[in-house]
């Protein structure tokens, strides 16, 4: 089955329970936030996640969301957490 076929699966992205930002809606200071603090997330998920250049994109989605479930399951530092888009609050 390819991510495609997969009826209303939401989207998460990879954050920390410490930062303040949404990095749905607030992509730049949610970054500048990560890098500051050391996490590097994006990098980590990076180096995480299976991709292929011959993958369709459904697979590729999928591929991005097993990433982050594996990062957060293994959660070495006790500080990665996925969410859904709409569930943080934005902080002004």
């Amino acid at each position: 089955m390819t991510g495609a076929n997969l009826p209303g699966r939401p989207e998460y992205m990879l954050t920390t329970v410490d930062n303040p930002y949404d990095p749905f809606a607030q992509w730049d200071q949610w970054y500048a936030w990560d890098q500051n603090a050391g996490y590097h997330t994006p990098g980590l998920l990076a180096r995480v996640v299976r991709l292929g250049d011959d993958l369709p994109e459904g697979d590729q989605h999928l591929a991005i969301q097993t990433a982050i479930d594996e990062i957060v399951e293994e959660n070495v530092l006790g500080v990665f957490k996925k969410v859904r888009e709409g569930e943080m609050k934005e902080v002004r």
